[in-house]
């Protein structure tokens, strides 16, 4: 076995791959940036090595960096992990000319089915069904444009080199594809150092369906059942489970057994995916094979017990797949949650910034990884599963320069509708300040009906949110559930703050039993009536709730009982009140005595600035490029500027007719939120 493995890579996946080398007893050496030198990977490795400045393109994807960073450290073979050289034939070239082993398949393979203009032309030639579309280099925009008119909108814009989202773009017009192809390529470009594009057909209403395999170098392959990948915001995954809720045990059979003959037809060895698209009559098509470890690659584990770091290690090594097909079972259920740097409520857009506060939930070890010992930490035993793989840590920095994935969130349970319970109090228990993040916007797919019953297409989030995520409106009970539990925090915190100001007497007496509590529009009139194990709240109507919790006044997270069911809370004092989030809500909770709550109401509100004139930046990034002058009349929908942020381009277009008065910004400015770009008159 190896002694010493480097990751090519960085982040959570990067720290995944240490974990499972430290149990093996392989020496890790980690490989940063500039910008990493004090990330979490970093820390974690045996040994790390400086490879060059922040930009990807000048240290994380230079081959020659890697090397030296090889024969420096004496490392015997390479993870490279997802991204960045994951799938790059040179890199596999030139470890194989040092004698140096690649945690990844043969070059061949790599060249054969990680261009996804070479993979489509293979599938198609040894009879797999695939989607429509242009497999051969497009020259220039007005190339694009024609292409897809013949093929027909919509039409995805592809990166042949591409890979989680990045170079993708659908057109549904031609000016649509004239522009998704110049961003798609640039995005190519800086990400993975290959500008090459192709254009397939835009297959509405599909489910994204991928099949693990696992192939060794003497002609031994399986697959590990699939993952449902349907959850995804402009191309990019955003939820995954093992299994999918839509197959059935036949079409299991036949997607896994054409993955495994496709992987074998082109030598492939290692892990692999093949990913196809899924009609709702249960057709597949195949649309690309991945030559790397997939992000989602934890709830396939979960649900076997296999660690396919491990395999991937051992097969590099020359050993053989310790099961066959016939061994491979699927056991419960598992799901991933993707906890972004990114903004809901700005419409997804990047965050970046120090984590002030980051606390996951504890993980615990339940089902087949923990029966077979594959578990890779330290972890409390339960019935669920909770797994949590970040690469990041409290008061670290949430980087511009890559992707802004944190944490890749999962839990495993013994049924699906466990699993998302699972999921649901995870989520909730999550931790995250000082940056934008997605975890409310999680939350919300998690209690949606149609993701709860397993009816979802890749266009799930484009129809159940088309004008953007704005939080979630609770029922009325959930609040009624809530109201109960602030009134009773409200309380402590009262108790607690006659302490702390040194008055005489018994302070408990002085609190008053009776609250209104404010939120989301609505006001509940409450009364508590407080003992030693808690305390009774009544509502207005007559309702008893009994609230009982450890909570003390000042901790950011509460767990919180009510009549028997959990209730998890994430807290902030502001003013009279809390403010709370919870399953994906994020509200303001006054507490008030009933005369304060009276004279509360009659207050006007607070008009927000008039920005309507304005064109602010609605993340940290850099201007690529500015599209209009001043004095130019501009039309709604009409492109005004590019901001590249975290590998992704975004095109801010005008939300109605206007004329530019001024611009205040220029290409190559970087620029934080909300600075002024250009102003209309």
């Amino acid at each position: 076995m190896f002694e010493k493995l480097l990751i090519a890579n960085r982040g959570e996946i990067a720290c995944r791959v240490i974990k499972t080398a430290r149990r093996m007893g392989i020496s890790t050496v980690a490989v940063h940036s500039e910008a990493d030198a004090k990330a979490l990977h970093v820390q974690m490795a045996d040994e790390a090595v400086h490879i060059g400045p922040p930009p990807a393109s000048e240290s994380y994807i230079v081959i020659d960096r890697i090397m030296e960073a090889i024969k420096a450290t004496g490392a015997q073979a390479v993870h490279p992990g997802y991204g960045f050289l994951s799938e790059n034939k040179n890199f596999a070239r030139a470890l194989d000319a040092a004698g140096v082993a690649f945690v990844g398949p043969p070059e061949g393979a790599i060249e054969a089915m990680g261009d996804k203009i070479t993979s489509k032309k293979i599938a198609a030639e040894a009879g797999v069904s695939t989607v429509p579309g242009y497999m051969g280099l497009i020259a220039d925009a007005d190339e694009a444009v024609k292409i897809a008119g013949e093929i027909g909108y919509p039409v995805m814009i592809k990166a042949s080199a591409g890979g989680g989202g990045k170079g993708m773009r659908i057109a549904w017009n031609d000016q649509e594809a004239r522009e998704g192809f110049q961003s798609s390529k640039n995005e190519a470009a800086s990400s993975f150092g290959d500008d090459r594009i192709f254009i397939e057909k835009f297959v509405t209403q599909p489910r994204h369906i991928e099949i693990q395999v696992l192939c060794d170098q003497h002609g031994n392959g399986v697959y590990l059942g699939e993952r449902e990948c349907s959850i995804q915001r402009r191309n990019q995954k955003v939820i995954e489970e093992a299994p999918s809720p839509f197959l059935d045990e036949a079409t299991r059979k036949a997607m896994g057994e054409q993955a495994v003959a496709l992987a074998k037809a082109v030598g492939y060895t290692s892990a692999g995916t093949v990913e196809f698209i899924v009609d709702g009559e249960r057709n597949f098509y195949f649309l690309e094979m991945n030559t790397r470890l997939q992000v989602e690659h934890p709830v396939t584990e979960l649900i076997t017990g296999i660690d396919l770091v491990e395999q991937m290690i051992r097969v590099a090594n020359g050993e053989k797949l310790p099961f066959t097909q016939d061994d491979i079972k699927l056991t419960g259920w598992a799901m991933e949650s993707r906890l972004y740097a990114e903004d809901p409520y700005r419409n997804f857009l990047p965050s970046i910034g120090r984590l002030t506060r980051y606390r996951p939930p504890v993980e615990v070890a339940a089902g087949p990884m923990a029966e077979t010992g594959t578990w890779h930490g330290e972890a409390e035993v339960g019935e669920t599963a909770v797994r949590n793989d970040t690469g990041v840590y409290e008061g670290g920095e949430i980087s511009m320069f890559y992707d802004p994935m944190i944490a890749k969130l999962c839990t495993w349970a013994p049924d699906r509708e466990g699993a998302i319970e699972a999921m649901r109090v995870a989520l909730d228990g999550f931790e995250v300040e000082g940056i934008g993040h997605n975890l409310p916007f999680l939350s919300a797919v998690m209690d949606h009906p149609k993701f709860v019953s397993g009816d979802m297409t890749t266009a799930f989030i484009a129809e159940e949110w088309p004008d953007g995520f704005a939080g979630v409106d609770l029922p009325e009970p959930e609040l009624r559930r809530i109201a109960a539990a602030a009134a009773a925090m409200h309380r402590l915190a009262e108790i607690r703050r006659s302490r702390i100001s040194g008055r005489l007497g018994n302070h408990e007496r002085r609190v008053g039993a009776d609250w209104v509590v404010t939120m989301a529009g609505q006001s509940f009139a409450l009364t508590i009536a407080p003992d030693r194990e808690g305390a009774t709240v009544t509502h207005a109507d007559g309702t008893r709730m009994r609230v009982t919790s450890d909570w003390l006044p000042g901790q950011p997270l509460a767990r919180i009982d009510i009549d028997g069911a959990p209730l998890v809370l994430k807290v902030g004092k502001i003013p009279a009140g809390f403010r709370v989030r919870t399953r994906g809500a994020d509200m303001d909770v006054q507490i008030r005595a009933p005369r304060a709550a009276e004279l509360a109401a009659r207050m006007p509100e607070k008009a927000p600035p008039d920005t309507s004139k304005l064109l602010l930046c609605p993340m940290p990034g850099l201007i690529v490029k500015i599209d209009v002058a001043e004095g130019d009349e501009v039309e709604a929908g009409q492109a005004l500027c590019t901001v590249e942020a975290m590998k992704m381009e975004n095109i801010l277009r005008a939300e109605k007719k206007g004329r530019i008065a001024s611009i205040k910004a220029a290409a190559g400015d970087s620029l934080a939120v909300d600075d002024v770009i250009m102003e209309f008159e």
